[in-house]
């Protein structure tokens, strides 16, 4: 019914930038908040960053003033600019939305497939 389909992952080296980006498809009737996740070898997933339907964001500390969020609603597809990157970025990222489709009665939780982040130092 609905699908978030990543791109833009990849491999680069320390201090380069990367663009994400996740559009979703389906049944959509809105879209509420969107936004990133990562999951290192090991670690829990945890929130990179978020957007509300108002375009409010939010950042975890560890990149906040390198990573911007941003949204197209127009095309339903979210994106993280990726500036200075770190090899502590190293991850696979997730693309998260909160999604009313058609005969629902409440936005449910959708999530892409991922995209691997590796960055050398």
């Amino acid at each position: 019914q609905v699908q978030l389909v990543e791109s833009g992952g990849g491999l680069v080296q320390a201090g380069e930038s990367l663009k994400l980006s996740c559009s979703a498809s389906g049944s959509i009737v809105s879209i509420y908040a969107m936004g990133w996740y990562r999951q290192a070898p090991g670690k829990q997933r945890e929130l990179v960053a978020a957007i509300s339907g108002s375009a409010g964001t939010n950042y975890a500390p560890s990149v906040k003033g390198r990573f911007t969020i941003s949204r197209d609603n127009a095309k339903n597809t979210v994106y993280l600019q990726m500036n200075s990157l770190k090899p502590e970025d190293t991850a696979v990222y997730y693309c998260h939305a909160e999604i009313l489709t058609d005969g629902s009665m409440w936005h449910d939780d959708y999530w892409g497939r991922g995209t691997q982040v590796t960055v050398s130092s």
